[in-house]
C-alpha cells in the first residue's frame, strides 16, 4: 500500500487512473517490480514529465528514482503508451462523430532546446537558432497524435517525411490517403532536391 503523502498537481486522478491502469498492468505477475504500487510509480513518471527534472531529483516521498526509471523502461518496451495513445485517439474520434481511423494527416516539426538528458540527440538547428532535439510529428485533422520521431535538431525535415508517412500508415492500418506537410517541411524538401540537382 502506498504511503499517505500530500498530493502533487501532477498526480493521476481517480478517473484518469481508471483509464490507464488496464494498460499499465498488462504485465506478467512475476514482473521484477513488486515493492511499489503501479499508481505511485506512474505518479513519479508524470512528475518527471510535468516538471522536466532529472530522475535522481525525484522527491523523497515518491518511490525511489531507480524503481520508477526501471518501471518506465518496462512500460516503454511493452509499448503500453503507444497502445494507450492509439486507443484513446480512436475513442475521441468516434466521440466527435468521425471514423475510427483518419484519412488525412498533417506533418510538422518543433525544435526543443537541449537538456542534460538530450545527450547524443542534441544538434544545432540553424533556422531556429537552437541547440537541442527536433520532434517530427504527424497528427490527424483533429490534432490527435499519429506518429512521432525524435532526432538531433540539425536533421533535415524532408528526410523524415517518408519515415513519418510509413509510421502513420502502420498506426492507422493504411487508411490515410492524404498527407499535408507544413510549409517548413515542403520548403526544406524542395531545397534538398535543389542541392542534389547541382
Amino acid at each position: 500500500m502506498a504511503p499517505i503523502r500530500k498530493p502533487y498537481p501532477s498526480d493521476v486522478s481517480d478517473e484518469e487512473w481508471s483509464l490507464v491502469a488496464p494498460y499499465l498492468t498488462l504485465m506478467h505477475e512475476t514482473a521484477p517490480q513488486q515493492q511499489h504500487s503501479l499508481r505511485e510509480l506512474f505518479n513519479g513518471l508524470r512528475y518527471v514529465i510535468r516538471y522536466g527534472i532529472a530522475w535522481r531529483a525525484m522527491p523523497n516521498d515518491l518511490p525511489p528514482w531507480f524503481a520508477m526509471y526501471q518501471q518506465a523502461q518496462r512500460w516503454l518496451a511493452a509499448g503500453v503508451f503507444d497502445t494507450l495513445a492509439q486507443d484513446l485517439r480512436v475513442v475521441l474520434r468516434l466521440a466527435s462523430g468521425r471514423g475510427a481511423e483518419p484519412t488525412a494527416a498533417i506533418i510538422d516539426s518543433r525544435t526543443l532546446r537541449s537538456t542534460p538528458e538530450s545527450g547524443p540527440r542534441a544538434g544545432y538547428d540553424g533556422a531556429k537558432r537552437k541547440h537541442g532535439s527536433k520532434l517530427h510529428m504527424a497528427v490527424d485533422t483533429l490534432g490527435h497524435l499519429l506518429a512521432l520521431h525524435v532526432t538531433p535538431a540539425n536533421v533535415d525535415d524532408g528526410a523524415e517525411v517518408g519515415k513519418l508517412a510509413d509510421a502513420v500508415q502502420q498506426a492507422t492500418g493504411e487508411t490515410v490517403e492524404l498527407t499535408c506537410r507544413s510549409r517548413l517541411y515542403g520548403r526544406e524538401r524542395r531545397r534538398g532536391r535543389a542541392r542534389t540537382g547541382h
